[in-house]
Order: structure tokens, then sequence, then C-alpha cells
């Protein structure tokens, strides 16, 4: 790690209306360096993020870059710079392929016209020189949301930053994933370019930080050297939220029923085997795979959102199978989706709206009445903790485990059957994580069933009853008890589970 300094600042502050969202906050970046910022929501990482990115002013503070100093940035002094961020939220343009997304605005010309076959070329050579594997003609919007990410990442490189920052980077990733990235990381970080790495996964900061900065309400907990100190994580969850913490969460025990739910000879495709599953009620099934495996597009063809090839589902012994969440909904078959903040939420609309979308029938008559409404979603609010200034909040302003929440908040609002969670945990903090926990073990507590899709091993660990390993759109291996383990689970992965 070079001593030169690509990036000091000194006594940030940044107030919203009622809130301190950065209080005197410190912060240096040498070049080279690999220096993760980790908090939990709300803890002011994104605040301080949108300040380097020129999106905020802050309301005091000084911003040294090199040898210049500012009171605060815009994005064009940013660009200048060479500072690239590539944030959690957000997206590229969707209707056009790979290679024009990395190379829009920079696209070299041949006698006036783009060479989209030199693009495609030059996309796939960039992509290859980073072990990354995405077809450059494909459209942006058909990939998998890691793949996006990828594409998001590779935007960013071919500006050749000074300074990446990189907002949960590994959200939605599964551990081979997670490894391309961190060694990516690393790579580039060697080549002399500076890069802030935010992230909720205590064990890859481990991995990859030369330096990490613990904030907790705005305030700068603590700066650790990695290269000096040997640092336990647990060290790292307290500083974070300000009490003892467990970072594996221990699920409660609870009575596990009858069989309520079954899955019968789906198929996605015709060239798989067929899927068979049953969910007894009050169990928590893990679904578990590598990206691309199918678990995402078997929980939404369960779901009634992409078309089945074949197969039939049953709820306490009655077909149901659903063509349409409407018709799952009508089952009472939920499903929070991989994608909350594109498919789960309406992010302009207010906290009490989102959770009374699904459940709009429940109001007698064509006109809702407000205070009704406001009353019934004000219950769930306060059952499920989340933290909002008032009901009538835009949901893009809350954090990303009240985010969550709200999704929770509908489904239960609507009356909850079967749900079925897509990544439940990703992009929140320990804490936050914990919060959603109890909320799931309550609802199986209760009696009801849910089937989990995860790429987090602590988390299938810790809170499945049964863990079903898809690999190839097929099932791969089947884990109970004490054979739900890592090894186990990556043996699935890999074909070699035992089914």
């Amino acid at each position: 790690m070079s001593d030169i300094k690509n990036i000091e600042v000194k006594n940030l502050n940044k107030s919203f209306i009622g809130v301190r969202a950065l209080i005197d906050f410190s912060f240096d970046l040498h070049k080279g360096e690999i220096h993760c910022l980790i908090g939990e929501n709300g803890a002011g990482k994104s605040t301080f993020i949108k300040i380097l990115s020129g999106a905020i002013t802050p309301d005091s503070g000084i911003i040294n870059i090199g040898k210049k100093k500012y009171n605060r940035l815009f994005p064009a002094i940013t660009k200048n710079e060479g500072i690239e961020a590539v944030h959690q939220e957000g997206t590229l343009v969707p209707q056009i392929t790979v290679a024009e997304n990395i190379f829009l605005g920079s696209e070299k010309s041949e006698k006036m016209f783009v060479s989209y076959r030199r693009l495609f070329r030059d996309a796939a050579e960039f992509m290859e020189s980073l072990n990354i594997n995405i077809r450059p003609d494909e459209f942006y919007e058909n990939l998998s949301l890691p793949d996006q990410q990828f594409v998001k990442i590779l935007r960013a490189l071919i500006f050749d930053p000074r300074v990446l920052i990189l907002d949960e980077p590994t959200a939605v990733f599964n551990i081979n994933d997670i490894k391309i990235v961190t060694k990516l990381v690393k790579k580039i970080s060697k080549k002399g370019v500076s890069v802030i790495y935010i992230s909720h996964h205590l064990e890859e900061i481990a991995e990859v930080a030369d330096r990490v900065t613990v904030l907790r309400d705005g305030r700068k907990v603590k700066t650790h050297n990695f290269k000096e100190e040997s640092i336990d994580l647990n060290l790292l969850a307290n500083e974070m939220i300000g009490r003892p913490v467990e970072l594996f969460y221990k699920k409660k025990k609870h009575k596990v029923g009858d069989v309520i739910f079954e899955v019968r000879g789906l198929k996605l495709n015709p060239k798989s085997k067929e899927i068979n599953f049953k969910v007894r009620e009050g169990e928590i099934l893990g679904l578990a795979g590598l990206k691309g495996s199918g678990r995402t597009e078997i929980a939404r063809a369960i779901f009634g959102v992409d078309k089945k090839y074949q197969g039939k589902i049953f709820y306490k012994g009655k077909e149901i199978t659903p063509n349409s969440p409407g018709e799952a909904l009508g089952e009472g078959l939920c499903m929070m989706t991989e994608n909350k903040q594109i498919d789960g939420l309406c992010m302009n609309a207010s906290v009490v709206k989102n959770i009374t979308l699904a459940g709009l029938d429940r109001f007698k008559g064509p006109i809702i009445n407000l205070k009704e409404e406001a009353r019934l979603a004000k219950k769930f609010v306060d059952q499920l903790g989340i933290k909002t200034p008032t009901l009538n909040q835009e949901v893009i302003n809350l954090s990303g485990g009240n985010k969550q929440k709200v999704v929770l908040a509908k489904w239960l609002f609507r009356g909850i059957n079967i749900l079925i969670v897509d990544e439940p945990t990703h992009g929140i903090d320990v804490n936050s994580k914990i919060e959603i926990y109890e909320i799931l073990t309550d609802l199986v507590s209760k009696g009801k069933s849910i089937i989990m899709v995860s790429s987090e091993m602590p988390e299938l660990i810790a809170m499945s009853d049964n863990v079903i390993v898809i690999k190839d759109y097929e099932i791969s291996s089947v884990l109970s008890g004490n054979r739900i383990t890592e090894e186990n689970i990556l043996l699935g992965f890999m074909g070699g589970g035992n089914g």
C-alpha cells in the first residue's frame, strides 16, 4: 500500500430533515489500497459515497483529491478526477447489449459509424482479460442479477479509474462469483487503482481489505489496518451495532407438522428431469444452487411468474397449480422476489400504499377509507419494527433492511399460507438480517411454511429444516438434519451429492 493519498476527507457533515447522516466524518484512501467501509444500513455509508460521487452536497467539511481541495464535488469533477462508482441500486440500459452498455458514450467509430463487430470483439477481449464470462451480444435485461452487476463493474473499469467505489458488489452473488470479484479487486489494486469497498459480508471484508473503517450512526467508530493487526469478525460486528451480536443466527426449535405443500413432476424445459418435493407445515425448505442452476427459475415457476413445461402444485392435497401470480395469490402463495426494488416494491409510493397494495380487496366498496388503511398498515409497521418517519414516507428513502420488511408486511397484510423468499437478506447488515430471520422464524412457528432460495451458506444452514440443492435445473441432493453442512451443499453444487 502506497503512502500517497488519492483521497482524504476531513470532518464531513451532512444532515437531512431530522436526521444527521454524517457527523465529523474523516476518511483517507491510499493509492492501490482496498479500503472497506462497513456499517449497518443507515450508518452513513451511502451518504458518504453520494458525496464522493458528486450527487449530494455536504453541509461542511473538506475533500482533498490529490493536491486539489474541494468543499463539494460535481459529477463532472469526479469523472475528471478519475473516480468511478458502481452503486448497489440503479441499472444500465436494459434494451441494449452487454457490449453497448460497457462502451456506452465511448464507442470507437469507423467512418462515422460504430462497428458492432469491433465493439463485440473489444468487449469479449476485455471480459476475457478479467476472467468474466458473459456474451457481449446478450441484451442486458436478459442477464441474471449477478451478471448485470459484473457489467456495471466492467463499465466503470473501461474508464481506467484512479478510484473505484464498489457499493455491495457481491450482494446477489454465489461463492464462486464472489471469488471472481475479490480476485478482480485485488488485481486492479495492484495496478495502483484505489478501491472503496462496501459490503455486509464480513468474511468477504476479511478476504479483500487492507484497511476497514467502521461507521455507526453517521460517526466513524474506528479504522483497522488488516496488514498490522489480526481482526476478530465479532469485534467488527460489535462495533457496527454497538452491542454484542451473533454472526450466525440460531433458529429457535419449533414443531414441524405434516406435508402441506407439494410440487410434482415439475420441468422447466423438455430436457430436464422432473422436480418433486414436499414442504411440511411450519417448515423452512432451503433451495440452494449456484448462479444459473435454476433455483430462482423453479421458485418463479411455482409462483406462476414463468411458464412450466409440465408439473403440478398441491396445497393440502388439492391441486392449485397457478398459471399466474394472481392465481398463486388467490391460494395464499406469496413470493418475495430476488430483485425486490424492481418487482417487489413501488419505490416512489409510500410505506402504507406498498403494504396494502396486494390486499386492496380487503377494503369494502370502491372507495378506500384512508384512516382504516393507515391503521391496518401501522399494525404491520409496529409488528415488524419498520423504521420510518411516517407511514407516508416513500419506500425509496428507507434503508435496505426496512425495504425488505415492507415487502414482508405486504404479504402478511395479504395473508400467507406458503411464502417463497428469494435471497431474503442480500445487501442488508448483520442486525437487519437477524430481524428478518426472527420474522421468518415467527411465521413458521405459527404454522406457515417457507421455501427459501439463498446464496448464503450460513443462512441456509442456520434457517433450513431441509435443503434441496439444485444443479442444471434438477435436484442434485436433498439434505436434512446434521447433513446440512457447507461441505455437503458444495458437493451438491458439483453434482456429487446424494439425492
